[in-house]
């Protein structure tokens, strides 16, 4: 990381960038994203660039440097472009809707259905494609509260390896199992 760490990052002309009391706040088109930063680490906003320094020759310094550039890294992107996560509900009779845009309820097999609230840093969407099956869409600037949310809503319902049903990441391809009946077959002569 450390070699990561050196290299400065470049502002777009949209984006502002404030280090002020270890707070490094960035503001742009999405938002406003705010990280403490270290007092092992220095931070240097000049020329459109940010660059981090370490205040010590330790290993420690060295893999801080790198993990605050790459939060910086995804402040960047956060404030200009924004992130995404879809998951996809797969099963018969699976679905899920929005109540009051404060809840993301969920029917997945269980006796009741299940309720979670959707934090303020996201918007959460859920619409029914070709195949019958309910993809839900977390939108925010965030990186760290949309992969949160998305692995929140995942653990309600792990997709299992017979079928396929439950929740999983668009695209994500689970491995399947043979049923009893490949098994029940082969033992026959």
């Amino acid at each position: 990381m450390s070699r990561l760490g050196k290299k400065p990052i470049q502002l777009p002309e949209k984006v502002k960038a404030e280090f002020k009391n270890s707070i490094l706040e960035m503001t742009g088109p999405n938002g406003k994203l705010s990280q403490k930063i270290d007092e092992r680490i220095s931070v240097k906003i000049n020329d459109g660039n940010i660059s981090f320094e370490q205040l010590g020759t330790t290993r420690e310094h060295n893999i801080l440097q790198g993990l605050y550039r790459g939060l910086a890294k995804n402040m960047l992107e956060g404030v200009t472009n924004g992130f995404k996560k879809e998951l996809e509900i797969v099963g018969l009779g699976y679905k899920a809707g929005i109540e009051g845009g404060k809840n993301l309820t969920m029917s997945v097999g269980f006796s009741h259905p299940v309720s979670i609230e959707i934090p303020p840093t996201v918007k959460v969407t859920a619409v029914l494609n070709q195949e019958k099956n309910t993809i839900v869409t977390i939108i925010g600037n965030d990186k760290y509260e949309v992969g949160a949310f998305a692995a929140k809503v995942r653990d309600v319902k792990h997709p299992e390896p017979y079928k396929g049903f439950g929740i999983r990441y668009l695209g994500e391809h689970i491995l399947r199992k043979a049923g009893k009946a490949a098994a029940g077959g082969a033992a026959k002569k």
